[in-house]
């Protein structure tokens, strides 16, 4: 029984991971503008009331797709680090690994350039209209949600000693809010204000003036704040050291998000399109080729036949990323064999009746992989915030089994328009407020290495190979359905889940948004410390004990996690009749679709 119905209407979904996000894009959509529009407001919303999970220093993968040409594309919101940033800077500073909080993991604020860009290109509103409803919310308040209260309360003898302007934006009186409270954050509302004020003050049409706002945050008072603070104000970071940062003012002048083409897969009569491999994209449709050959229709869901051979195809698709992902701009990535059907046949082949425990890529064109290191548990001496930020995650480390990261927000309108996009980073365990500006900056930088040669190795002005990870989905040619979640590492396991449940087991879409989800951490962690736990697999309270039992018998190691903990799937698309529909998880109790 759905805990939720499908929602169905003539004029435009919104679906996000918090329910003020996904009515602030229908108000888009109530006042002329269309899909792309609903999207930049409502991510514009995540930035206030998901603190915890993103912010405008953070990243963004998008990907639109434009009834009026009838094509896919992908807008990178995926900063690159700075020019300073070379294995040797690391390095000399006595790291083994990029931290994962702090301020030397921070990379060039992407997020709020894909916004723009997407609103330039695709979109028909100002930057003054897709603000309001964040600059509403900053000022006039938002609950709490308890997540992001919780998290605060951990952290507050760190916002009060060290990370103070941390605490002059999340404490109150020197004290964390209460689950539910109402909470502003005025400096953020300042910000975004004087971002739409000069983006108004260029006059002319809406390109103007989105070049305007894009000018004042990379070249002026917002780039100002982060290079003053960046480089001139060392901060306690993950090690218990204070350093300063590398960014800069001119890492920020050079860069604009840039559009490119996304990589395709076919499914059943399904095209799929994914970000690149400077993302984790392409692991969705490596999986996807590798089930290709096997009929999960045939198999119970949710059985351990069901369970045992997706997993033991997400640890293949995995292990590649592991071993070549990276920015396809400085290294060279052999994307097009990795999703080869030959290199996906030989590469099924490794399935077994019984579970692999170790960590297996492949070899595409007869290369060499070369693995980073994989790190065990974290155990930090110290206070108990300390302990917290040794974990790159945006989680309370040991509160919970089901991590979680990330945003998302999909929109889909009756023109055909339809967009879905996972923003992320910037949260508040991050790294501390910039003062002036209400937000801190992201810590993406974490996930690129420290090992000479490899494909994710840090560089300057090289992406770090991100977690984020949205599916826009075409069927017999037409936009069909745009979905992504929360997760890291987790994204291209629960969506497949749900594309799976949808397309091989024929459920409807919220019907397969609320099925049982499972996932693997067999594969390291992008997020420091990197930890794997070879063989896992983890399912959600309520997975009958006939199906762990077998799966332990097969030799994986079985997690339980708490019932309807797993992924945050949001997702929106358009039937075949024209009608569009939205689709929320209940996990968590605050996504939300809306439909008009």
């Amino acid at each position: 029984m759905l805990s939720r119905p499908e929602l169905k209407g003539a004029r435009g979904a919104v679906a996000a991971t918090h329910w003020l996000a996904a009515a602030a894009g229908m108000d888009m959509l109530s006042q002329g503008g269309n899909a792309f529009d609903a999207a930049v407001a409502a991510a514009f919303v995540t930035q206030v009331v998901e603190p915890h999970l993103n912010g405008p220093a953070g990243d963004v993968p998008i990907l639109a797709y434009d009834a009026r040409t009838a094509r896919v594309d992908v807008i990178c919101g995926q900063g690159p680090m700075p020019r300073a940033a070379t294995i040797e800077a690391f390095r000399d500073q006595g790291l083994a690994a990029i931290p994962g909080s702090g301020l030397l993991a921070a990379c060039v604020p992407g997020a709020f350039g894909a916004w723009m860009r997407l609103l330039r290109d695709h979109g028909r509103l100002t930057p003054a209209q897709v603000l309001a409803p964040a600059i509403g919310y900053a000022e006039k308040g938002f609950p709490i949600l308890p997540k992001a209260a919780q998290m605060i309360d951990v952290l507050a003898p760190l916002f009060r000693e060290e990370w103070t302007e941390s605490g002059r934006t999340y404490l109150r009186g020197g004290k964390p809010p209460a689950a539910g409270a109402r909470t502003t954050n005025p400096e953020l509302a300042r910000t975004f204000r004087l971002l739409a004020e000069e983006s108004q003050a260029a006059g002319g049409g809406r390109e103007r003036q989105i070049e305007a706002a894009e000018t004042a945050f990379y070249e002026g008072f917002v780039a100002e704040a982060i290079d003053k603070f960046v480089t001139g104000t060392p901060m306690l970071d993950a090690t218990g050291q204070r350093h300063a940062g590398l960014l800069t003012g001119d890492d920020m002048a050079s860069w604009r998000a840039t559009v490119e083409a996304p990589l395709v897969g076919e499914y059943r009569g399904h095209t799929v399109h994914k970000s690149g491999p400077w993302s984790q994209g392409p692991v969705f449709l490596q999986q996807l080729a590798l089930l290709e050959g096997f009929d999960l229709s045939r198999t119970e869901p949710g059985s351990a036949d069901h369970l045992h051979t997706v997993v033991e195809c997400a640890k293949l698709a995995f292990a590649d990323r592991e071993a070549w992902y990276g920015d396809p701009d400085h290294t060279d990535v052999p994307v097009d064999i990795l999703l080869s059907a030959e290199y996906a046949a030989a590469r099924r082949a490794l399935v077994e009746e019984r579970a692999s425990l170790e960590l297996r890529p492949g070899s595409p064109g007869g290369r060499i992989p070369v693995m980073p290191p994989v790190s065990g548990p974290a155990v930090a001496d110290g206070p108990e915030w300390l302990r917290q930020l040794g974990d790159g995650i945006p989680a309370i480390v040991q509160l919970t089994q089901a991590k979680g990261d990330t945003c998302c927000v999909s929109a889909t309108d009756s023109e055909g328009n339809m967009v879905v996009a996972t923003p992320s980073g910037g949260w508040l365990k991050s790294s501390p407020v910039v003062p002036g500006l209400g937000f801190p900056l992201g810590t993406r930088g974490q996930m690129a290495n420290l090992v000479p040669g490899h494909p994710n190795a840090v560089a300057p002005g090289k992406r770090p190979r991100t977690t984020l990870s949205p599916t826009l989905v075409l069927r017999d040619g037409e936009p069909y359905m745009a979905f992504g979640t929360p997760g890291g590492d987790q994204q291209d396991q629960w969506t497949l889940n749900f594309f799976l449940q949808h397309v091989d087991f024929g459920s409807g879409v919220q019907e397969a948004v609320e099925a049982p989800a499972f996932h693997t951490d067999a594969v390291p962690s992008s997020f420091t410390p990197h930890v794997a736990t070879p063989g896992s697999v983890v399912v959600e309270h309520g997975c009958p004990e006939r199906v762990v039992e077998e799966l332990r018998w097969r030799g994986h190691v079985v997690r339980i996690a708490p019932a309807r903990s797993l992924g945050k799937v949001c997702a929106t698309g358009r039937a075949a009749d024209g009608l569009v529909f939205g689709a929320a998880s209940p996990r968590g109790e605050q996504a939300y679709a809306v439909a008009r």
